[in-house]
């Protein structure tokens, strides 16, 4: 547990930095799905990144002030009954043993210790705004302190949002993090290869997805990281496609974007291949510009260059390649300027991925920015994770050639941005269209 309890006196000095005070940090309500079937659950990701718990009903609480800090865990009783019904529990005492807090209370102590701890403290942090019973009980905390005024005790003067402390914490990933999403892109690298190669005309989406899916199991994985996208033909051209139910038919491209989540960190790849495991002219043509772009936005991603820097290399690939196709007019830095590319590339060229898919952190530099300019896209650092994934979607227009009609092409990998560049942790699945159309042959 020890990076878990590292994170914790992190946040703890800046906490301290700050005045001192009380964090709360709550994981997820259950969910209901309908009737009495619940949603599976799925903890907080701050709550999560700073405990390793992940029974629901837990709170963590960490007391500062200028002689140190004190960790609390509140949790769901043992109950033998609960237990039969629902499974495990660790109990307020052996969680507090096991993942290493001062102290672990019942989370039903909760309304009637949360006054006493927030007595006569300067500032609470807290998760503002994520959850309407979670602000509500605060509400009544901060009364039930303000209440004891004629005694002498006084209320926190400041509530702050801790997510601001923690995004900047979570951006660069620890030894332990990268570890992790290591390993769940192993995994889903294993996925894609065996989707090219359960690849068949006249099967369906959703049988491919569920091989992706049935590997992610397989190796450990608990659940997709987001809703797998298993788009064929027309469908790749809409970029979250979700139904996964056509046919698939020879002559067309399969745009597959999944990826897994291991032990609370995700990974995302995207790999576009022929069903019939041959490219056609016009869709080779395509994917090799997807493909220098994305080798362009990779070698744009190292220390010192700024987030939107690989997109923008990209863009210029993608921009030329739409010209020399037909699909736009030049001049290159013409049609740049105009945003003319846009009608075939709408989306940024990646995203920060952690704990989240879409992961926690301002894609600008914190702090305020000079008078009348924007505030400057962040500088890249060791430890960042994005992912990298141009892509082209070309839907059927009287004014496009009709060889380029619903051609919908993306490519993605997770990169670590390392001292000397970045390392692509989903390097395993083929990407040139030599390789794919090897492996599907075999």
């Amino acid at each position: 547990m020890q990076p878990y309890q590292s994170r914790r006196d992190t946040l703890a000095e800046l906490i301290r930095e700050r005045g001192g005070g009380v964090a709360v940090v709550h994981t997820a309500p259950e969910v209901l799905r309908n009737r009495d079937s619940h949603y599976p659950y799925r903890w907080d990701s701050y709550f999560y990144y700073l405990t390793g718990f992940t029974e629901p009903d837990a709170t963590l609480v960490i007391q500062v002030d200028g002689g140190g800090s004190q960790t609390t865990l509140f949790c769901r009783d043992k109950d033998e009954e609960r237990e039969i019904w629902d499974g495990y529990r660790f109990g307020p005492g052996l969680a507090r043993e096991r993942f290493g807090f001062d102290r672990g209370l019942s989370v039903k102590t909760l309304d009637s210790e949360l006054p006493r701890l927030l007595a006569d403290q300067r500032a609470v942090f807290t998760q503002i705004g994520s959850n309407a019973d979670h602000d509500a009980q605060l509400a009544r905390w901060l009364s039930a302190v303000r209440g004891q005024a004629r005694t002498g005790v006084s209320a926190p003067a400041q509530v702050w949002e801790i997510r601001s402390l923690l995004d900047e914490m979570r951006l660069i990933k620890d030894a332990h993090e990268i570890d992790v999403m290591r390993r769940a892109a192993k995994i889903s690298a294993a996925a894609h290869v065996r989707a090219m190669q359960a690849t068949r005309p006249g099967g369906f989406e959703f049988e491919i997805e569920a091989e992706i899916e049935h590997e992610f199991r397989r190796a450990g994985s608990k659940a997709p990281a987001y809703g797998s996208i298993v788009a064929s033909g027309r469908h790749a051209c809409v970029l979250h496609y979700r139904s996964n139910d056509a046919q698939l038919t020879e002559g067309d491209l399969l745009l597959i974007d999944a990826g897994c989540e291991l032990d609370g960190y995700a990974s995302d790849i995207t790999r576009t291949f022929p069903v019939s495991g041959r490219f056609t002219g016009a869709q080779r043509a395509l994917y090799d510009i997807v493909l220098e772009a994305q080798r362009a936005a990779i070698d744009a991603t190292r220390p010192g260059m700024r987030f939107i820097d690989p997109h923008d290399a990209a863009v210029r690939v993608l921009a030329r390649g739409m010209i020399d196709c037909g699909l736009i007019s030049g001049p290159l830095d013409a049609a740049i300027e105009s945003g003319a590319y846009r009608r075939f590339y709408m989306h940024r060229t990646g995203h920060w991925l952690g704990m989240d898919v879409h992961d926690c952190g301002d894609y600008r530099e914190p702090g305020a920015p000079a008078s009348g300019t924007e505030k400057p896209w962040r500088i890249l650092r060791p430890g960042m994770v994005l992912t990298e994934e141009p892509g082209l979607y070309v839907r059927a227009a009287d004014d496009i050639p009709r060889h380029f009609h619903d051609i919908g092409i993306r490519i993605e990998d997770d990169a670590l941005v390392t001292p000397t560049g970045c390392e692509i942790l989903t390097a395993d699945v083929p990407k040139t269209a030599d390789e794919i159309e090897a492996l599907m042959q075999r």
